[in-house]
């Protein structure tokens, strides 16, 4: 099909400096005669396929994972098109580097790699003006923004500006997880300072050099921001991703009943370990009901998880306050409980009647869990005792460390094997090798967010709802569990091969789809077929033909 439509007048060179139309040596004869591109360009014409074997041969020559990740950035910035077709037909070896782990040191080093702007950098002093800000975006039909202050990036922390590399991969994950065409895609940095000094020291940062704005001022910016949003994008869905906890329960609170927007953190995290329990519920033979599930972590992923983890088992038909007895929470300061007088909003409604404990061995002795899930940001903390004693109490204990990056990790999938004697149902944030244990294989499974939220998103932009709700992270949590095989629950892996992902995601946003029509959210009538809609939306990194 000619796409000459979508050049919008471009030619010659400022073709081949659009990432989202360029081709690089694939140009036909006739392409470099009519669009002025003879002679800018080798005499040579070759095919996409032969573009993918250079970018894996020169990629694989890299002796790091942040010159991979930089070599990657780089070759999206040059040409989408052979950026995502590197990644989905590679996915397993793309998404490590791309995204976590590897983004967050490339966040942590983002002022020193930075080359091309990328997304809208809009900050508090640009109060008053962020509509004209959003007007110089060259894409009027964003349909996904992925919006960040920079205050808690992964378990890193406050890296301001430089968290700029997580909206970037976010979407990137977005399109090649789910097919979201890139040119509906905007990342956004919300630069409100930082708290870093080492930030504020450095001379090459590229943030603003401030402390942060808090209270009124920082509220008043987001608003502006949300209205110029839906004035300028007024059908998009806009993502909140890695805000500190002061703030992202209470965005999420104040607009996800006014505008469609979700946070990740709290919600598609919540998504994807729900999923993993449902699926260790068919390897234990188990219901959801009968669970304790014990949290070693109370921010936000923490809480998410058990906000929806409640949902799923009142849906059940067990009354909402013993569904919350059900999750149980340690923080910094020992096990959650009624009788502390130091906890924050948040955590209040998972504080429950029960004797103060320390730490977090005590609150297995004493609760004997058969879930425990870390989202502490805090390595090394389920220890040789902790799996111990969950293995001792569990059959077969479900053990997620999901605390990102991999250096962030809770425990290694080793050590969980081994200490439970290989009857740990195990499950990262980061990726994990297979581990080897008395000549039986087990295959980690990764907890990964891009299981879920890629899927959501486009059941939400492709339904054209108005809002996303609880119940779409439910509905999307069990059809994700239900598209394991018995091929991976027999290998001890939670979740389908990372090669289905464009399969599952496009399941999951057909009943996403269903929830948006069922609950009359959408801006549009239903699809006749609602499935054969959803799979015509998904972008295919292909090169289009021009003339």
């Amino acid at each position: 099909m000619k796409s000459q439509l979508h050049l919008h007048g471009k030619r010659g060179v400022e073709l081949l400096h659009d990432p989202l139309l360029n081709k690089g040596t694939a140009f036909t004869e006739a392409e470099r005669d009519a669009l002025g591109l003879r002679g800018l360009l080798p005499p040579r014409i070759t095919s996409q396929e032969q573009q993918l074997a250079r970018v894996l041969s020169n990629l694989r020559r890299k002796s790091t994972d942040l010159e991979k990740y930089i070599y990657l950035i780089s070759l999206q910035e040059r040409n989408e098109n052979l950026f995502y077709r590197v990644v989905t037909e590679h996915l397993d070896e793309m998404m490590p580097l791309i995204y976590t782990p590897t983004v967050g040191l490339a966040c942590q080093k983002y002022a020193l790699i930075f080359r091309r702007p990328r997304g809208l950098y809009i900050s508090i002093k640009d109060r008053g003006r962020i509509k004209q800000i959003l007007q110089n975006w060259p894409q009027a039909d964003v349909r996904m923004i992925v919006v960040t202050d920079g205050e808690r990036i992964l378990g890193l922390g406050d890296l301001g500006a430089n968290g700029m590399g997580i909206p970037v991969g976010k979407l990137s994950l977005y399109t090649a997880c789910a097919g979201v065409p890139p040119a509906a895609c905007l990342p956004i940095m919300l630069d409100a300072g930082t708290n870093n000094q080492a930030l504020l020291d450095d001379p090459l940062y590229i943030g603003l050099t401030q402390t942060r704005e808090r209270g009124p001022a920082f509220d008043e910016f987001i608003e502006e921001f949300v209205e110029a949003v839906q004035q300028i994008f007024p059908a998009t869905c806009l993502q909140f991703e890695d805000f500190g906890n002061a703030n992202a329960f209470r965005l999420l609170h104040r607009y996800q009943d006014q505008i469609c927007t979700f946070n990740d953190d709290i919600q598609g995290t919540a998504g994807v370990t729900l999923s993993g329990l449902y699926s260790s519920l068919r390897l234990t033979g188990q219901k959801l009901t009968d669970q304790r599930i014990l949290f070693f972590g109370a921010g936000e992923a923490g809480i998410g998880i058990g906000d929806l983890i409640v949902d799923a088992i009142t849906a059940e038909g067990v009354p909402e306050a013993l569904a919350r007895r059900q999750c149980w929470f340690v923080d910094s300061k020992g096990l959650i409980v009624k009788s502390r007088s130091d906890l924050v909003e948040h955590k209040l409604r998972f504080a429950h009647e029960h004797a103060p404990l320390a730490s977090l061995l005590e609150a297995i002795e004493a609760l004997q869990p058969s879930a425990l899930i870390g989202v502490s940001g805090m390595p090394q903390t389920f220890t040789e005792p902790v799996i111990r004693a969950m293995a001792r109490q569990q059959k077969r204990p479900a053990i997620f460390a999901l605390s990102n990056p991999t250096s962030k990790a809770e425990c290694t999938a080793e050590q969980a094997y081994t200490w439970s004697e290989g009857r740990a149902i195990f499950a990262s944030g980061s990726p994990f090798a297979p581990v080897t244990l008395d000549g039986v294989t087990h295959v980690p499974g990764q907890g990964n967010n891009s299981y879920i939220f890629p899927g959501v998103g486009l059941g939400v932009i492709a339904s054209e709802s108005t809002r996303v709700t609880n119940e779409m992270f439910l509905v999307a949590a069990r059809t994700l569990a239900n598209l394991v095989t018995a091929g991976d629950l027999a290998l001890g892996r939670i979740y389908p091969d990372l090669k289905r992902i464009r399969e599952v995601s496009a399941t999951i946003a057909v009943e996403v789809a269903e929830v948006v029509f069922e609950r009359g959210l959408s801006r549009r009538a239903r699809p006749i077929n609602l499935s054969a809609h959803v799979k015509d939306y998904m972008y295919q990194p292909h090169y289009p033909h021009y003339i």
